[in-house]
């Protein structure tokens, strides 16, 4: 069985002394590969950093929505020079965030957008983060006319994702599977085949670990859940997610 852990943020400190372990507990527990997301230009770096150390490890580059408003100028410059790294798989994490507002709301709208564009123009998938931002994130997939991409830690509705799937994008599920009930029905309704799985690393560790720090291995038991929900084995959900990111992140074939 392989899995692949499409989005965890194992750059950061909190996983610095012990990488190795992290790396090799995902490994035995089915996780052959993960995507390492940037946040930011320094943040993107250390992903692909990482990336060239590990072999099951590929990055992501981006500006999130918390640090769109310290965005430099020059930086979709800084992040094409990245994407054309062997191991740079998408453009991420991008997107809006409108319950902390931690950036101004118009920028974060424009940084999102120049972002999408430019996934769209170097034929790169676009990882995007949605909070509280449904409508407005939608308006801009649809204005982009990008159509490759996926709607990171769902948390929405049945409606939302039916018209973020109609849009082109995927929706991966964290382990808020395991503890938000309002999301089992978008599980159960939503096709296996436009799904994937994440952690989200270190944060929203599934049951029955909350409130402990989460790391890629656990995304055996995102798996595990929607394999419950579907009524289907987890060997079904193991290989049409994994099968499903090597799709739509089209470099993780490569290595």
């Amino acid at each position: 069985m392989t899995l692949i852990d499409t989005h965890a943020h194992i750059s950061y400190n909190d996983y610095a002394d012990r990488i190795d372990e992290v790396i090799q507990s995902a490994e035995e527990n089915g996780v052959k590969k993960i995507i390492c997301v940037g946040v930011d230009l320094l943040s993107s770096e250390n992903c692909l950093k990482l990336a060239e150390k590990y072999p099951t490890l590929y990055a992501t580059c981006g500006i999130h929505p918390h640090d769109a408003d310290k965005a430099p100028k020059g930086y979709l410059y800084e992040l094409e020079t990245f994407s054309q790294h062997p191991k740079m798989v998408a453009v991420g994490e991008i997107g809006l965030d409108f319950h902390y507002d931690f950036s101004d709301r118009k920028t974060q709208r424009r940084v999102f957008h120049e972002q999408l564009e430019m996934a769209k123009s170097l034929e790169f998938p676009a990882v995007v983060h949605c909070r509280e931002s449904d409508e407005d994130i939608l308006e801009g997939i649809q204005n982009s006319g990008n159509k490759k991409g996926v709607v990171h830690c769902f948390a929405s509705s049945v409606d939302f994702a039916q018209n973020i799937l109609e849009s082109g994008f995927h929706i991966s599920f964290t382990g808020m599977i395991t503890f938000v009930k309002e999301l089992e029905q978008v599980v159960r309704d939503i096709p296996l085949e436009r799904m994937m799985v994440e952690t989200d690393s270190p944060y929203l560790s599934p049951k029955p670990f909350r409130g402990k720090q989460n790391e890629p291995k656990n995304v055996l038991h995102i798996a595990k859940k929607i394999a419950e929900l579907k009524e289907i084995s987890l060997e079904e959900v193991a290989d049409s997610t994994t099968e499903t990111a090597l799709n739509l992140f089209k470099k993780l074939n490569a290595n």
